[in-house]
């Protein structure tokens, strides 16, 4: 018997690697190579930014009563076409009020213009003959009563009376003359100037009063999309409270708030691909078209534990290359920021 043949089974067994022995050196060499791996490899950095479209928030310059709310949200509309309309009757009366006193101040100017008719000459005239005459018997009466005084005849306080008729009668005259030479020249030019100057005044409180009835009806600034309607049929609102709000579909954008150390590399007309989660992760393709730092105020970052300086955040705005629908206000996108830079 050979001394191979000698040995004990047991004895043969033990030159052969165990299989539990392999598996775990193999699974020794994988979590190496796992670990590796994770250590060597570059963090992803995501950044994530939001759907923005120019913005028209309409408010109204007067107040009153939402009478009738004609566009419906995401309704089209072109520039010009009404949206909202208010009613506010107390307005309109002033307006027909404005009106008729732009009326009256305009009569006014033409009287002044045309001077006094030949009839008010004629009466005016009237009234200095009669003054004359007035005044004529006044002094008559006034001597008749001075020589009966002097011989005792009639009492003193006739004579008083007499004279004060006088003076009375020579004041009257006077002033018959004088109204009758303005009727004949007839109004200044200082009269003129008042009246210009009411009916100017009386224009502008028409005007002013026009163009805030003019805005009780709401308009669309430009061909824009409603976006939202954040009051009702009949509610009371206020000027300047916003009363619906519109977008432009075709000036949309993607605004992205990014500290100063991710702008490298990154100029207008730079490009790079998005995701739209709302669209199924679709990718958009953006170009770089603003680039603007935000307020010292917001964004601030202390670069080094000492903070020797702070990084500052900017605003980028990011257009889409090529319309895409279904992009709405609001969407959020993101994108792996390291991928961009390799």
């Amino acid at each position: 018997m050979s001394e191979a043949a000698a040995r004990p089974p047991m004895a043969r067994r033990t030159r052969r690697p165990a299989p539990a022995v392999l598996i775990v050196g193999v699974l020794f060499v994988v979590m190496i190579g796992l670990s590796l791996w994770y250590l060597t490899r570059r963090e992803p950095l995501v950044i994530q930014g939001e759907v923005q479209s120019r913005t028209f928030d309409m408010a109204a310059r007067v107040d009153g009563r939402i009478g009738q709310i004609v566009v419906a949200r995401s309704q089209d509309v072109s520039q010009g076409a009404p949206l909202i309309r208010i009613d506010n009757p107390e307005l309109i009366a002033k307006e027909q009020q404005s009106e008729a006193a732009l009326r009256v101040a305009e009569a006014e100017l033409a009287r002044v213009r045309a001077g006094f008719r030949a009839e008010t000459i004629a009466v005016r005239q009237a009234e200095v003959e009669r003054a004359e005459a007035d005044l004529t018997l006044a002094q008559k009466t006034f001597e008749r009563t001075r020589q009966l005084v002097a011989t005792h005849d009639s009492p003193q306080s006739q004579f008083d009376k007499d004279r004060a008729a006088l003076t009375l009668a020579e004041r009257s005259l006077d002033q018959a003359r004088f109204a009758y030479k303005e009727a004949v020249a007839g109004f200044t030019r200082e009269d003129l100037g008042i009246a210009l100057a009411k009916v100017e005044s009386a224009k502008a409180d028409v005007e002013t009063l026009k163009a805030l009835v003019v805005q009780m009806v709401v308009v669309a600034p430009a061909d824009s999309q409603v976006f939202r309607i954040p009051v009702e049929d009949g509610e009371f609102v206020l000027p300047g409270v916003p009363l619906i709000s519109l977008i432009d579909p075709n000036d949309m954008w993607v605004q992205f708030d990014l500290r100063e150390d991710l702008l490298r590399d990154l100029r207008q007309g730079s490009k790079f691909d998005v995701r739209v989660p709302a669209l199924g992760d679709r990718i958009v393709e953006l170009e770089v078209r603003v680039i603007a730092a935000k307020g010292e105020y917001t964004g601030w970052r202390a670069t080094r534990a000492s903070g020797d300086f702070d990084l500052r955040t900017f605003e980028v705005r990011a257009y889409p290359t090529q319309p895409v629908p279904g992009l709405r206000p609001g969407m959020s996108v993101y994108t792996d920021w390291t991928e961009r830079r390799s």
